[in-house]
């Protein structure tokens, strides 16, 4: 295994973290970014990157990858030839009120990444992005080569043009790029702003949990320990030339556990690892939201031998003890 750093951004964010602990696991050297903002509780990510340190091939860069001067002299400095892009500025319904976050972090912040790489030899570049892409699309499973042009938050809308935005770079200056798009990631160390996190919150102080659309919503939870697992094997498989893609070395793939859960049965889970019973706020459908998510796979699993499987039940345990572990409660 070569010992030339990954640089792996938003490494103190819920799946950089874990993406960065795997990386570190086999061997490698890693190179974490993060700004540490403020967008859920810094404690979070310091207890994160606490971890990581704990690690010796481990060194971390406080920077903001919108920072255009910062983020091109830390590609000229150290000439990563893999770099595993998942700082983002996250969250459907945040997108709503404060669209200019999600400019800053997910468009100029994409830009000055993919501008690293143009400069700097990298030889691949992984990179976040979501299901929330498929928007408005009603056919189900969603398949990657499903259209991806009407995305109901300007979160999704961000996603998007990461991908078009690496396609260009991939055709234009032969960057290899492959784009993962993540349905529903959870597990422990996850994102406050998440339903999981929310929801035991919510249960555990004996406040009502918000139930949009009355709770009849669908998600293809994936938990976070097949995700790492996916990056791991793609991040040395470089894309060939795709005919589907111009015949740029680029690639997308969906990222998720193939099997939609009812939000209902969810929740039932929590309330029986956690021994209490939610009460349920039932409200209508929200602006950004879609009813149901599922991913078509095949295209991960024949190239990798891999695809994301977890139960939910097994998935939601882990969640629950590493909670009570890390809240004390």
């Amino acid at each position: 295994m070569t010992d030339q750093a990954i640089l792996v951004t938003g490494a103190a964010g819920f799946i950089g973290f874990h993406v960065a602990r795997q990386l570190l696991a086999e061997g490698r050297t890693v190179v974490g970014l993060d700004n540490l903002n403020s967008y859920y509780d810094p404690a979070l990510k310091q207890a994160r990157l606490d971890l990581l340190r704990a690690e010796s091939r481990f060194s971390f860069v406080k920077a903001d990858l919108a920072d255009r001067g910062a983020t091109a002299a830390l590609f000229a400095r150290h000439r990563f030839a893999k770099v595993v892009h998942l700082a983002a500025q996250a969250g459907v319904r945040f997108s709503i009120e404060q669209p200019q976050a999600y400019a800053d972090s997910n468009l100029q912040g994409f830009l000055n990444v993919l501008e690293g790489c143009r400069h700097n030899g990298c030889r691949h570049l992984v990179y976040a992005s979501s299901s929330s892409v498929y928007g408005a699309n009603t056919k189900l499973p969603f398949a990657v080569q499903d259209r991806t042009d009407h995305p109901v938050s300007f979160y999704a809308a961000t996603k998007k043009a990461n991908e078009v935005m690496a396609q260009s770079y991939s055709h234009l200056y032969r960057l290899p790029v492959t784009g993962l798009r993540f349905f529903t990631i959870y597990g422990p160390w996850g994102r406050p702003d998440m339903a999981l996190f929310l929801f035991a919150n919510a249960i555990l102080a004996g406040e009502p949990i918000r139930l949009f659309n009355h709770g009849r919503m669908r998600r293809d939870f994936t938990y976070i320990d097949d995700v790492t697992r996916v990056v791991s094997k793609l991040v040395d498989r470089v894309p060939a030339d795709d005919p589907a893609a111009a015949n740029a070395p680029s690639k997308v793939y969906n990222v998720g556990n193939h099997h939609p859960e009812e939000l209902m049965h969810v929740v039932g889970l929590l309330e029986q690892e956690l021994g209490r019973t939610a009460v349920k706020q039932l409200l209508p459908m929200q602006p950004g939201d879609v009813l149901e998510t599922f991913a078509d796979v095949e295209d991960l699993m024949r190239d990798t031998g891999f695809a994301p499987s977890t139960p939910i039940a097994h998935g939601v345990r882990n969640f629950v003890t590493w909670y009570r572990d890390y809240f004390k409660v």
